[in-house]
């Protein structure tokens, strides 16, 4: 005789995921009201809604220059990651496939360190003498290379087995194609989407990169994160908007990644 198994309806789940869903994005909407208030204080809701916060933030050229910095060392570090650890990989897993073990544990070392730790041995290093660079992008550039390393490596690692490397060197080489032209005409092309979702959450990573940023540079060369934490004793309103304007620039970062990983599959 079957046992009747002990089951729940189906729209209890639903509303345990809506509720936990609501909760999760409680304080968002609260923030983007906020953002939208003329006024609120002693109210349940804001006195008037408007868009003047925003029109201030995005006027504000001390922003401007924040976010475009924040582009430039962000998309720096990742081009870095991309001509070093591709070439990097593609001979390890063509040629040494024995050494993709230890690479795994060298790659997972940039976690190993608190950013704080590793900020006060970097200040030390490239504070003075002939390769002084505290205060400026170039140090930024190359910590954030060394924190995307391990999501770069782990998402063409992957894309590397999936697409079989060896038997598809040996395949087009077969038809006569040189090594090169192998993989830069055969393997790049099948690495790309994997590439774009890693770049795209690496880019999401660091763009809120605050740490390495607030102190090794700090105001030198002020980051959207260090300009958001130098901007705290502002109008609270203002500083909405900024979360809010942050908050949409990465959410459609992540959906553009995930929709890439579905297009994938």
């Amino acid at each position: 005789m079957s046992r009747a198994e002990p089951g729940t309806s189906p729209l209890y789940h639903r509303l345990v995921v809506y509720l936990l869903f609501i909760i999760l994005l409680l304080p968002l909407a609260g923030t983007l009201l906020y953002s939208l208030a003329t006024s609120w204080s002693a109210t349940l809701l804001p006195s008037g809604l408007t868009f003047k916060w925003y029109l201030a933030l995005w006027s504000d050229p001390r922003f401007l220059a924040a976010f475009g910095q924040s582009l430039l060392v962000c998309v720096g570090a990742l081009l870095l990651s991309v001509l070093l650890i591709l070439p990097l990989l593609f001979v390890v897993h063509y040629h040494f496939p024995r050494l993709d073990a230890l690479m795994n544990i060298l790659i997972l070392l940039p976690f190993a360190v608190p950013p704080v730790v590793s900020s006060v041995g970097l200040l030390q290093l490239y504070g003075s003498g002939p390769m002084a660079m505290v205060g400026t992008p170039w140090i930024l550039i190359g910590c954030y290379f060394t924190v995307a390393l391990p999501f770069m490596y782990r998402a063409i690692t992957n894309n590397l087995q999936a697409i079989n490397l060896r038997d598809l060197m040996d395949a087009a080489q077969l038809l006569g194609a040189s090594t090169f032209q192998a993989a830069f005409l055969v393997v790049l092309p099948n690495l790309r989407k994997g590439l774009m979702v890693a770049l795209l959450l690496s880019f999401s990573f660091l763009f809120g990169e605050f740490v390495f940023a607030n102190l090794l540079v700090g105001t030198r060369y002020e980051t959207l994160q260090v300009y958001l934490n130098n901007m705290r004793n502002s109008s609270g309103h203002f500083n909405s908007a900024l979360v809010v304007s942050y908050f949409l620039f990465v959410l459609v970062l992540t959906w553009a990644a995930n929709r890439l990983n579905k297009d994938k599959s």
